[in-house]
């Protein structure tokens, strides 16, 4: 089990130039946004506009902060996205746009490269004691606000990364704060 916190995240301006990402993890280690086979981070989008395409990547993007967004994919009905709407995936490689709904929002976005890793990605409800086994493959948590995992603090962001077979951990969770469980796996293992 790693700690990852939030001050050691990498900042870098996003894939189309018009904004900047908050990499919280990315396999292989150092990979950068064309080599990378998946990648989790976060975002601040303080504008309608369009995403950066990602050929061969599927995403799952949640709401963090923000009224939220609606989000047109490849010509579908837009999907109205809010802090309290379920992750929601989409292929990496369709035209993708977004309309704000008031104002700036920040994501939470979970990448793999197709024919190499799937992931699933699921927005624990908020209570006060979350415990976690860890998958079949690599299991992230990330933390939206404040808990406790035994005597160590963790904070907005901060994540935890568990690999296949380590013990299940308990988080306590401040009120209010949202868990998300992200499961990563090879393609071809269960």
């Amino acid at each position: 089990m790693r700690i990852l916190r939030a001050t050691g995240h990498k900042r870098m301006p996003w894939k189309n130039g018009k904004g900047e990402t908050v990499e919280i993890a990315v396999f292989p280690p150092g990979a950068d946004v064309g080599s990378f086979d998946w990648r989790i981070s976060t975002a601040t989008v303080a504008e309608d506009g369009a995403f950066s395409v990602f050929d061969g990547i599927d995403r799952t993007l949640s709401i963090l902060t923000g009224d939220g967004m609606a989000l047109s994919v490849d010509g579908r009905p837009d999907v109205l996205l809010q802090q309290s709407s379920e992750p929601h995936a989409f292929p990496g490689d369709a035209p993708t746009s977004a309309r704000l709904t008031g104002g700036a929002i920040t994501d939470l976005n979970v990448m793999t490269r197709r024919r190499r890793f799937t992931h699933h990605v699921e927005r624990i409800a908020e209570r006060n004691e979350v415990t976690i086994s860890p998958g079949s493959g690599q299991t992230v948590v990330v933390v939206a606000g404040d808990a406790m995992l035994g005597s160590e603090p963790l904070g907005p962001m901060d994540a935890i990364l568990l690999d296949q077979g380590e013990d299940q951990l308990s988080l306590i969770v401040a009120e209010e704060t949202a868990v998300f469980l992200i499961e990563i796996r090879p393609v071809g293992r269960d």
